[in-house]
């Protein structure tokens, strides 16, 4: 009745004249108090959304005890005509208490049809008089109200032509069913008195009450409730008639968050000078943001930024301080609005997250809070929005960085130089995101990716340490163990970084710096960024794995994943860490079951020293060159594959992924190691150039790398040689013998989080004939020794080395190296120390031989005398056709040494010279 009153109302054109209008409004402002009364009685409109149920500001309790009071004075002298209100409040206007009272829920037309009347009220009634009754009511009721404007949010939000031709399709349907089963009675196949025994059986017993009449939903005889009485509207709608619904919602909704958008400027006017404001401005806010979260028109859109702007403006505290959680979806209501399709939209949302971030920064100088709302809404936003458009985004952020190039007052500040870091990581992490859906089938650009995009979240931990995890279980699943305990080390290394803010404990890690001697890359998780955001200040880190417990699950996770790995050091340095944890708590059941592991762990260790027994990986140099590869475009990567892999076999595996995603004819593999000269490539295939490199160490390296798992942990150089001649050819005669030594480094040591790392230095060395001929003869005297002294001992190994050694002359054996490189002095002087080098590298060469004859001897049997005899003839041939070689000396460097003849005391004492050439 009251809606068909305020219709009539609105068509009068003798009440057309605004000021009337709002005459005509004051007599219906009880209605808004009436209204607010029946808030838990509304149907729920937000249910439909994502976040079910709208946030009630105050409870049902709190409805009913402070009801009394709904009608103020105000509103009562406003309805008689003037404006004062009178000192005391005549109780004929307080609304009887409701308490007791059973609430009926109503149904969504009704609740539709109250709302319409209020915003009718709200829109037409004088905005001083609507200023000073808001004034007058209390915080309770202020935020039923804006209860009230959430759910007409809801209510009036646009649906679109799609639900209404789903709504005409579905009326239509089941009015042809309705249409079959009047045929079939009329058609004799089955009676309608069947049919309505047949349907009163089937209820009474579905009825749950056993009621006679069943739950009467389907009987014919209840006239009230019949399903059978006719349709009088028409149920196929036209395709004008839908265009025209739509456009009446559109208009509708666009006047109803007008209306609200109205209302909550006059209540922010309204409360800004009081001191309960705070409490007011929240739920101001989050009507807002529900707003901007719905389907809404351009029209409405930009208003409703211009507000939202005007609110940070005035009230930065609001956001920055109190009202946190809200500060996030702020961020990802804008972004979401950045990548509209509409340019105004678009437009206006730049400018609100671009004065979102200069208000930010004004208070502290950075806008920490803001670039990790920001960044943690993209993940957000790529993750779950279906209607995302990344190309609209790229366009938004492009905005906000002209906006900051061009604000002067800011110009001299370093402002403008972290408007540029955030957007930057931004088009990179929406890079990186977008590109993940199209390399789902390559392993190592799928962590690549994901390793980038962490990166990207390097402010964001809760984000950071989700990517982390998500590259762990990856590499689970392609038995990555050793990646995959060190992503687990890396997100324990963050957790104890932000823990160590919010736990003075002496027990816990200080930080990353605790791990480094798992790993040296874990310095990477360092929180010394200006951009860190104080955990307890912020709301951050509030997930599981940021409490102790959470640290000690993901470091037992690591050692897991060690001790599949074979790496078993490293499971004894991630206990390091955990077991002063548990020794504080006095954990002796966690104690023990650790220390039972590491015993497991030590004893694996002793059975596998010699390292045969665990290979920990083998390595390649990996170079991409073409445009085809895009970002991989002469790129060069040293990558980490399972043990013994051979070369043809990540050749294959290589040539095959690229192949099939270019063209088997488009992707070449360069068979050499030789550097690559672009220009003399293809422009229009793919090329991939392989090849084997191992770990490398300098001298002082060696000295602490005794172990296999020393020499095959924590890598970061590696080498390969490439031999060549002068002519141009690969290999020739031993005088003319050349090699190339290249020496790569790699950004990150092996094992990392991912298999594959970039190379960002490369060195050469040349070596010259002789000098390849003294590395020969090393590596010879080296594989001997190891042969001869391995514990427990292998025959097999040890005589095949022999014979590799000592066995039958063969080209380019150690006699022809002899012959070749000791048969005459050099002319030229800077050879000499390179003939003496070589000179001694044979007397140890010969030594070694005769030491791993003798224990050979103490190992064959009976049977294999006679091949011992036959290797030690070979060993005295060759010794003896080496002796004149190796025993002459270059005079130059053993000159006799003069004589000392003065007096040699503590205060005169003169070391021993060699004599000046």
């Amino acid at each position: 009745m009251v809606h068909n009153l305020l219709s009539s109302h609105d068509s009068d054109p003798r009440y057309s004249d605004p000021q009337i209008k709002a005459r005509v409004a004051m007599l219906y402002l009880p209605l808004i108090g009436i209204i607010m009364e029946t808030v838990p009685q509304l149907y729920d409109f937000t249910e439909t959304h994502n976040q079910r149920g709208r946030p009630i500001c105050v409870a049902t309790d709190d409805y009913e005890s402070e009801s009394g009071s709904m009608i103020s004075q105000t509103v009562a002298m406003a309805i008689a005509g003037t404006s004062v209100p009178q000192l005391t409040r005549p109780g004929s206007f307080l609304l009887t208490s409701t308490s007791g009272r059973q609430h009926t829920t109503f149904s969504a037309e009704s609740s539709r049809s109250l709302l319409i009347c209020l915003l009718w009220v709200l829109k037409n009634a004088d905005e001083t008089v609507l200023q000073k009754w808001f004034t007058d009511l209390s915080v309770l009721q202020l935020n039923r109200l804006l209860d009230l404007l959430y759910l007409c949010v809801s209510c009036f939000e646009y649906k679109g032509k799609k639900v209404f031709e789903r709504m005409n399709s579905l009326t239509f349907k089941k009015s042809k069913d309705m249409r079959a089963k009047l045929e079939e009675a009329i058609l004799g196949s089955i009676g309608a008195r069947q049919e309505m025994v047949r349907r009163s059986r089937g209820q009474l017993e579905r009825s749950p009450s056993g009621s006679a009449f069943g739950s009467q939903e389907n009987l014919r005889w209840r006239k009230d409730m019949t399903h059978w009485r006719q349709n009088t509207e028409k149920l196929d709608k036209s395709r004008a008639e839908i265009e025209h619904e739509a456009l009446i919602d559109g208009n509708l909704a666009t006047e109803a968050n007008l209306i609200i958008l109205d209302t909550l400027e006059i209540v922010v006017q309204t409360v800004s000078v009081t001191e309960s404001k705070e409490s007011i401005l929240g739920g101001v806010l989050k009507v807002l943001l529900h707003s901007m979260a719905c389907n809404q028109s351009a029209v409405y859109l930009q208003h409703c930024f211009a507000t939202q702007r005007a609110l940070v403006s005035k009230f930065p505290e609001l956001l920055f301080e109190e009202e946190t959680e809200q500060c996030a979806d702020l961020c990802l209501r804008l972004l979401r609005h950045c990548s509209s399709s509409i340019g105004s939209i678009r437009s206006h949302a730049s400018a609100s997250l671009y004065l979102l971030m200069r208000q930010n920064f004004e208070i502290g100088n950075n806008f920490a809070r803001v670039k990790m709302q920001v960044t943690m809404s993209l993940s957000s936003l790529v993750g779950t929005s279906q209607n995302f458009n990344e190309e609209f985004l790229r366009r938004s952020l492009k905005t906000i960085l002209t906006y900051a190039e061009e604000d002067l007052e800011l110009r001299e500040t370093t402002f403008p130089d972290q408007v540029q870091d955030l957007v930057f990581n931004l088009h990179m992490i929406l890079s990186d995101t977008v590109k993940m859906k199209e390399h789902q089938e390559d392993p190592e650009m799928l962590i690549d990716l994901m390793y980038r995009i962490a990166k990207g979240y390097q402010t964001s931990p809760d984000l950071r340490l989700t990517w982390l995890q998500n590259m762990a279980g990856k590499h689970s699943e392609r038995s990555n163990h050793a990646e995959a305990a060190q992503c687990l080390v890396h997100s324990a290394a963050l957790v104890a970084e932000y823990l160590s803010m919010l736990e003075d404990r002496k027990y816990l890690p200080v930080g990353c710096v605790t791990f480094q001697n798992i790993s040296s890359n874990v310095l990477e998780e360092s929180a010394v960024s200006d951009d860190v955001v104080s955990p307890d200040e912020e709301g951050i880190c509030s997930g599981k794995y940021f409490t102790e417990s959470g640290l000690v699950g993901l470091l037992e996770q690591a050692a897991a994943s060690f001790s599949m790995a074979g790496m078993y050091e490293a499971v004894n340095e991630v206990y390091k860490v955990l077991i002063p944890i548990h020794e504080a708590n006095r954990d002796a059941k966690k104690l023990s079951t650790i220390h039972g592991k590491l015993q497991e762990a030590f004893s694996k260790i002793v059975h596998q020293s010699t390292g045969w027994e665990r290979m920990f990986g083998t390595y390649f140099r990996v170079g991409f060159y073409g445009t085809k590869f895009g970002d991989l475009d002469e790129q060069e990567f040293v990558y980490k594959e399972p043990a013994i892999t051979k070369l043809a076999e990540i050749s294959h595996r290589l040539e095959g992924f690229y192949g099939e995603r270019f063209g088997e004819d488009v992707v070449e593999v360069i068979k050499d190691s030789n550097p690559v000269d672009k220009c003399k490539l293809d422009p229009n295939k793919a090329y991939i150039q392989i090849t084997y490199v191992e770990p490398y160490f300098d001298t002082y390296e060696m000295k602490d790398r005794i172990t296999y798992f020393d020499k095959n942990y924590n890598l970061r150089r590696f080498m390969y040689c490439t031999p060549f001649t002068l002519d141009g050819r690969a290999h020739g005669e031993l005088h003319e013998q050349f090699k190339r030594k290249t020496i790569l480094t790699t950004s990150h040591a092996f094992p990392y989080i991912k298999t594959r790392v970039n190379v960002t230095h490369k060195e050469e060395i040349i070596l010259t004939p002789i000098e390849v001929a003294i590395e020969d003869m090393q590596k010879k005297t080296q594989e001997l020794a190891f042969a001869t002294h391995q514990d427990p001992a292998d025959p097999k190994m040890l005589q095949m080395v022999l014979q590799g050694s000592v066995g039958t002359t063969v080209n380019q054996g150690p006699l022809e190296v002899a012959q070749v490189f000791l048969s005459e002095i050099p002319s030229d002087p800077k050879l000499f120390r390179h003939h003496n080098k070589l000179r001694l590298c044979f007397k140890d060469f010969t030594k070694r031989c005769e030491d791993a004859l003798r224990k050979n001897k103490s190992l064959i049997g009976p049977d294999q005398k006679e091949y011992q005899r036959e290797l030690e003839r070979n060993y005295h041939r060759l010794k003896e056709a080496l002796q004149p070689l190796i025993n002459r000396k270059i005079p130059q460097l053993y000159k006799a040494v003069l004589p000392v003849t003065c007096h040699r005391d503590s205060f005169s004492r003169m070391s021993l010279r060699k004599m000046d050439l």
